[in-house]
């Protein structure tokens, strides 16, 4: 038995190890899977999917794949249709340079100093600006190179992950089934228990995250058009794509904000930045901490050291992993209490 334990372990270290760099995209296709899981057992017993599991399976991850393609479709053609302009203004500041901003002229410290950097590298034409001059052709491809790199990793990792997602639609409720009986028989009654609190963690998790983020993003949409921000309906796009992480709605909100200060429009600004900041406190005191802690269990402080930390040490995909290990950590802590 021992031995035979050994060669297991040894054998799924060396699979794990073999498939390390397709780890990512499994582990982002079962948090979809898991989030989703509900609902692919509702659409199996219904009679027009128990005999087709496959179109099923293929229908849910078209569906998953343009819920994370249209919004940058979106973005991209926004971005192309504004491209000829930016190019044209592009060309102008080479010539001409940038003009100083009048916000500048109205900070309560440091104008001066921002004023003097900002006449000598970009209000001067940008072609023999010192600013300019530093970024070397070299270091420009280099980053080009680089960003090229991740893009296309990304564009790989998103596809192995709907490749996995549509698999795991595909097993459905028996594959969820099989894995409750190897934890059963792994680690007992208490092993099939915490493989359900896990799977709950990370569902109320993606929940809590995605319907806040939204909520956040649609309320501000409606902010940026009623004080006249341009772009609002995709800036509102943005920042809820933004506020499904964990405080960084404001990166985007306070954005507008300043934009508006520099147009002068200094009651919206002030208007959007106030009302972003009400949104974003409610949203990530009351209304997330609820939705995730309350379906998990967990109290707030566990739940924000999950999602922190655990985007920290994972990435993004940490952020469903932190919290589903912070609901091992306290049914651990409460079976050794009592």
């Amino acid at each position: 038995r021992t031995a035979s334990g050994c060669l297991y372990a040894v054998l799924v270290a060396v699979a794990i190890w073999m498939i390390r760099d397709f780890i990512p995209a499994v582990v982002w296709a079962a948090v979809i899977a898991i989030a989703l899981w509900p609902l692919l057992t509702w659409l199996e017993q219904q009679p027009m999917f128990k005999e087709h599991r496959t179109w099923l399976a293929v229908s849910m991850t078209v569906v998953t794949g343009l819920v994370f393609v249209v919004p940058f479709i979106l973005v991209a053609a926004q971005a192309g249709s504004e491209a000829r302009d930016l190019i044209r203004w592009f060309h102008e500041s080479l010539r001409t340079g940038i003009p100083i901003p009048d916000l500048v002229n109205h900070l309560p410290a440091g104008s001066k100093q921002i004023s003097a950097w900002w006449q000598d590298n970009l209000a001067t034409p940008l072609e023999t600006s010192p600013a300019v001059k530093n970024l070397h052709s070299a270091t420009v491809v280099a980053m080009t190179r680089h960003f090229g790199g991740r893009v296309a990793h990304g564009l790989v990792v998103f596809g192995f992950m709907l490749v996995t997602l549509f698999f795991l639609f595909k097993a459905g409720s028996k594959l969820g089934e099989q894995l409750l009986e190897a934890s059963r028989r792994g680690f007992g009654s208490d092993g099939a228990s915490l493989a359900r609190r896990m799977a709950e963690s990370v569902r109320s998790t993606v929940t809590g995250l995605v319907v806040v983020g939204l909520g956040e993003g649609a309320m501000l949409g409606v902010a940026y058009v009623a004080t006249g921000v341009p772009h609002a309906t995709l800036l509102g796009m943005l920042t809820a794509i933004a506020a499904m992480l964990p405080f960084c709605a404001p990166v985007v909100f306070i954005g507008a904000a300043l934009w508006l200060l520099s147009q002068g429009a200094m009651v919206a600004a002030a208007c959007v930045a106030v009302f972003g900041f009400v949104v974003v406190f409610v949203a990530e005191h009351a209304v997330r901490p609820v939705l995730i802690g309350g379906a998990a269990r967990l109290p707030f402080l566990l739940v924000l050291f999950g999602i922190l930390g655990g985007a920290e040490t994972f990435g993004l995909v940490g952020l469903f992993i932190g919290p589903a290990l912070m609901t091992i950590l306290v049914v651990l802590w409460k079976d050794w209490v009592h």
